[in-house]
């Protein structure tokens, strides 16, 4: 009877084996689609609170005249509206948002983000969470994710989220029930932690920009900042070039 030398038959796998098993090891790495890849194209996301606005100006005017400045990112969050009247709103967002070639994300609900064919929605940390908006969604919308610390962003991040926000920042009175404000030392922290996009928030004003974007991170968020203004365009304008100015850059 022949035997089989054990040297024989510890050989090398032949190159066509070594692929086919490297092939098969890659496909089991992804076999968890990505729903991370969409580009975040924009530095300055804006978010919506009308009862900021003096009388004599409409939340529709008041963004058109953002998206004028050049605004490429807007978050309609307007809470109290019902859903009819906030879906109204939204589908009127959208006709603007793309008439300027920005991306529109709604705040919280899914439903009224695939309703009008928003970019994204916008959650909360009591909001379904990431994977379950994946379930309804797939890949029709982006997700951002409110965070206001360390592991909440990471947690974001595993969950599939495209790009978060952090904060506070700086302290500001929209964000008070969040706590006290983490500071830049916490954003560097984070964006050496987590790969996704991340928008600073709260508190953030003009002669505030340099500091946050040395930081790191993608953009800022802002409320209060720019709908305050009197010329939104203008403002707009003014926070878009302190961004390009400041931008991170990688020594």
């Amino acid at each position: 009877m022949k035997t089989v030398n054990s040297q024989q038959s510890a050989r090398p796998a032949s190159q066509s084996e070594a692929g086919a098993v490297s092939s098969q090891k890659k496909k089991h790495r992804t076999q968890t689609p990505d729903h991370r890849l969409p580009t975040i194209d924009f530095r300055l996301y804006l978010i919506t609170d009308r009862k900021l606005l003096t009388a004599h100006w409409s939340l529709v005017t008041v963004i058109e005249d953002a998206l004028k400045g050049g605004l490429k990112a807007l978050q309609l969050r307007e809470k109290d509206l019902g859903t009819r009247d906030l879906l109204e709103l939204a589908y009127r967002m959208r006709d603007l948002t793309k008439a300027y070639s920005a991306r529109l994300f709604i705040n919280d609900r899914v439903d009224i983000a695939l309703a009008v064919k928003a970019d994204g929605v916008h959650l909360g940390q009591s909001s379904m969470p990431v994977h379950a908006v994946r379930k309804v969604a797939g890949d029709k919308l982006m997700i951002g994710v409110s965070t206001h610390s360390i592991d909440e962003a990471i947690e974001a991040e595993k969950g599939g989220a495209t790009f978060i926000t952090l904060g506070p920042i700086y302290s500001t009175p929209s964000k008070l029930k969040y706590g006290e404000p983490i500071g830049v030392n916490t954003l560097k922290k984070v964006k050496s932690m987590v790969s996704i996009p991340i928008f600073a928030i709260g508190g953030i004003k003009a002669d505030r920009v340099r500091e946050v974007m040395q930081s790191g991170v993608d953009g800022v968020a802002l409320i209060s900042a720019i709908l305050s203004a009197e010329d939104i365009k203008e403002r707009t304008e003014e926070f878009l070039n302190f961004l390009e100015f400041n931008k991170f850059k990688e020594s």
